[in-house]
């Protein structure tokens, strides 16, 4: 693509702690590559003074402003902070495409299955509960085994556990209820063989996808855990769905996992900060490139 093809020059933010993560750095090298300023800025080193006259950011000692965009790569272990940051760059009509409220509606699980579920979008079956007396009722609300048990705030794999009987999934859910953690419960889809799928969706369409093969002996298909992924093509249902989830999220950028079921394709989960590393390899896409084009756009629009 030529430069002639790019939109006007804009002064964008990277809201990510580490410059050096991959997905945040071709962020910043593909903007300057199409001729954009741009900045890391990390949300923990922000601070701001909330006024409804004159609110004010500042970032290491300088008011962080005349910003077009900003583009949130706000880690989980951050997210309190970073979209309370988020959301004082929008309270001075920063542009951004996704907002304060819809990276946490997408990482509470909970919330956003119940989102997901309310608008009719398909996904496995999911029950959750705080009482221990409710066990028993509980698993027979969600059907027969095996179950597939999540931390609500798990990423990337992590706090996902399988239970192939009953016992073992009322031995889980004790354990989980002992750490005092918020869990879901879910039906396993076993026809799906260890694979799920990755929409990445950017606006009103999804730019690219890929397959994920969990490698043998493992249930969960995350690449942190030695997935392999490849290109994969969507059915037109299967992007409906993807670009719907995130919208009804609130995403304008965000990775759409997909389980294909006997019953068609569902929603798994809506991630808030896709990785660029793994689609890019696996697609051959630029997938940063539209990125900075698609936030570079909407940036030069009045607030």
């Amino acid at each position: 693509m030529s430069s002639a093809s790019h939109p006007p020059a804009q002064s964008l933010v990277v809201l990510s702690r580490n410059r050096n993560l991959v997905s945040t750095r071709r962020l910043v090298e593909t903007a300057r590559e199409r001729g954009h300023q741009v900045q890391v800025v990390d949300p923990l080193r922000c601070y701001m003074r909330v006024s409804s006259e004159a609110p004010q950011i500042h970032y290491r000692g300088a008011v962080l402003e005349n910003v077009d965009a900003v583009i949130p790569r706000i880690g989980a272990s951050v997210t309190i902070y970073g979209t309370a940051v988020l959301r004082q760059l929008q309270m001075l009509r920063v542009w951004t495409p996704s907002s304060a409220e819809a990276i946490l509606r997408a990482r509470n699980k909970w919330r956003a299955a119940q989102i997901l579920a309310f608008h009719g979008i398909p996904m496995p079956r999911t029950a959750f509960a705080d009482n221990p007396d409710d066990t028993d009722d509980l698993l027979d609300m969600l059907g027969d085994p095996p179950h597939v048990l999540k931390l609500v705030e798990g990423t990337q794999g992590t706090g996902v556990v399988l239970a192939r009987t009953r016992s073992d999934s009322a031995s889980l859910i004790a354990a989980f209820r002992q750490i005092k953690a918020h869990f879901l419960v879910q039906e396993f889809i076993a026809e799906a063989g260890g694979a799920d799928i990755r929409a990445f969706v950017i606006g009103d369409r999804v730019v690219a996808a890929m397959r994920r093969q969990a490698r043998e002996g493992e249930f969960r298909a995350n690449l942190h855990r030695g997935a392999r992924a490849s290109e994969v093509e969507l059915s037109g249902e299967e992007r409906q769905i993807a670009v719907r989830a995130a919208k009804k999220i609130g995403l304008g950028i965000a990775g759409v996992d997909l389980l294909r079921s006997h019953r068609g394709p569902l929603v798994l989960e809506v991630n808030a900060s896709p990785g660029l590393e793994g689609i890019e390899r696996a697609t051959g896409l630029d997938i940063a490139g539209m990125i900075i084009d698609y936030c570079a756009a909407r940036g030069q629009l009045p607030a």
